[in-house]
């Protein structure tokens, strides 16, 4: 069991952990400062009594929830990241189950699934975080822990609020959504995430076989998104390489082009639609459920203005060049004003923007490769 963390240590690291000394990374890392505390204290505004940071012993899980029927049996994607040439790489893996009390209440027990190999050598390793998509949860993502682990990296997995061992039925994340419009007390799109994963950050760099300077973090869609916001809310996660989830959602509202996200989670506008006389669901009924359920997110904490804060540690974006949930036009603005921001550090070697052609929602063997490959470049010394 872990002590409480009370008071958060944020950390500016760059590529291996050495601090940029320069007046131009300084300026930035200000400007970002500002609008990370900003977002830190909304986080704040919508939380449950806060308990201390412990940890719990679980088991592993037998039969995950899916929120999808048909639950999907493969993916190509998963089973595509490089794995190093271990034989009997399953029994060489030390599997971890546990649960995080991030605040209290029922979805502040987050659940943790960590792979890492028995036998290294290594007393601190590097570690990467990779996050699920929409209904899916963190035994979904195990082929690319085990890729992960097999090159000596301690690799997480958690289940994201609603989702996995935090939902009970078929509806769970939806229904938090509807509920979180209709009551206005949680964030459960995107920003009560970014809270759980602060505190993972504080649990991962307690560990011993972890080194707390080279802690990365990615995930596929709802999970990339996180991965976004979770490398803007906290400086402890030094790399990042979220997979179709960077998306404009001013941009969206503004130029028509929001149907895609909204039918992702249409329940909530729905209801929302509803409540507002609406005859149908339009830019007016999106910005108001945006404002919501997580306020900000089409306005100061939107890409142009987070992706940025992300600077001067790397940063690798991962779409799809026809993705309609993540138009790629929707992101001109924030990749213009990161590829500055990079620039004035003078780490512009450290961001990049892949854009896939011919593909759309949807996360390929070349997204997992690339962001494999960044998460080396950047995190192995």
């Amino acid at each position: 069991m872990f002590p409480a963390i009370c008071i958060f240590f944020f950390f500016f690291w760059l590529g291996h952990g050495a601090p940029e000394n320069t007046d131009h990374s300084k300026a930035v890392i200000n400007g970002a400062d500002k609008i990370r505390s900003q977002f830190l204290h909304l986080l704040r505004t919508r939380r449950s009594p806060q308990v201390p940071l412990t940890v719990e012993p679980a088991k592993p899980v037998q039969h995950p929830l899916f929120q999808q029927v048909p639950p999907p049996t493969f993916s190509e994607a998963m089973e595509s990241c490089p794995k190093a040439d271990i034989k009997n790489l399953k029994e060489r893996l030390k599997e971890e189950n546990l649960y995080l009390h991030t605040e209290a209440g029922e979805q502040g027990k987050l659940p943790v699934l960590i792979l890492s190999l028995k036998d290294s050598k290594l007393k601190r390793r590097p570690a990467v975080v990779f996050l699920h998509s929409t209904n899916k949860n963190k035994e979904w993502v195990r082929p690319l822990l085990e890729a992960y682990a097999s090159r000596e990296y301690i690799a997480i997995a958690v289940d994201s609020r609603y989702h996995g061992e935090r939902a009970h039925n078929l509806t769970t994340y939806q229904d938090a959504l509807v509920s979180s419009w209709i009551k206005g007390d949680t964030m459960p799109f995107l920003f009560d995430m970014a809270w759980d994963l602060i505190k993972l950050a504080d649990y991962l760099t307690q560990r011993k076989d972890i080194d707390p300077t080279r802690i990365g973090i990615t995930g596929e869609s709802l999970g990339g998104m996180h991965a976004w916001f979770a490398a803007f809310a906290d400086t402890r996660y030094a790399v990042a390489a979220p997979i179709i989830g960077v998306q404009g959602f001013r941009w969206a509202i503004e130029n028509d082009k929001w149907q895609a996200r909204v039918d992702s989670i249409k329940p909530v506008f729905e209801v929302a639609r509803i409540d507002l006389g609406k005859s149908a669901i339009d830019k007016v009924v999106v910005k108001k459920v945006w404002d919501r359920i997580a306020p900000g997110l089409a306005s100061k904490f939107d890409s142009p203005y987070s992706v940025p804060a992300i600077a001067p540690r790397p940063l690798l974006i991962l779409n799809g060049a026809d993705d309609p949930r993540c138009p790629l036009n929707g992101i001109k603005a924030p990749t213009k004003r990161a590829r500055k921001a990079y620039a004035k550090a003078q780490a512009s070697n450290k961001f990049k923007l892949i854009a896939q052609p011919g593909i759309g929602h949807e996360m390929t063997p070349l997204m997992v490769k690339e962001a494999s490959d960044w998460m080396d470049r950047f995190l192995k010394q």
